[in-house]
């Protein structure tokens, strides 16, 4: 997977020590409730839409893109559902990286556009919909945390995103 031009200038001054970084992810629910999906080209696990956001980059604006980059799906984004902080990654070079992440509901803009959803990008090797109750079992263990916050803020009928306190 591409590494962000400003993270590989901030890599060369601080070589593989532990970046902070801002992270977005989108759990994107169908008109028939069912959550799109990708398999990661890195590790091979299905997981939510997630990417990193660029220097000033308004969280629901780069969310989009970014799923609209990796699924061709064009999104709404209706809700900001957690706000969590990732273990701290390492990656095959040794760069460490930590995230921040804020997961947001979202919807495709359209019918059209869900039908479209796709391989879009070399960060997945496939791209599906799935019920909730039917969801890969080969999925990311936060992929899975960020889909309960999500139906969780729903059933709860919206209210404060989950965070830690």
């Amino acid at each position: 997977m591409p590494v962000p031009e400003f993270v590989a200038a901030l890599r060369s001054h601080v070589g593989h020590d532990l970046l902070w970084l801002p992270g977005v992810s989108a759990v994107v629910l169908d008109d028939d409730g069912r959550l799109l999906l990708g398999r990661r080209a890195d590790n091979g696990l299905w997981a939510v839409v997630s990417g990193i956001l660029e220097p000033g980059e308004d969280p629901a604006v780069g969310l989009a893109r970014e799923v609209l980059e990796e699924t061709g799906v064009d999104v709404v984004v209706d809700a900001l559902v957690a706000v969590t902080v990732t273990s701290p990654v390492e990656y095959e070079n040794g760069d460490r990286s930590q995230y921040l992440d804020l997961c947001f509901l979202c919807r495709p803009a359209s019918p059209a556009s869900a039908a479209g959803a796709r391989v879009a990008d070399d960060e997945s090797t496939a791209v599906a919909w799935f019920a909730p109750d039917d969801v890969p079992e080969d999925l990311t263990r936060s992929s899975s945390e960020r889909i309960g916050h999500a139906l969780g803020w729903l059933a709860a009928g919206s209210g404060a995103p989950y965070f830690v306190r």
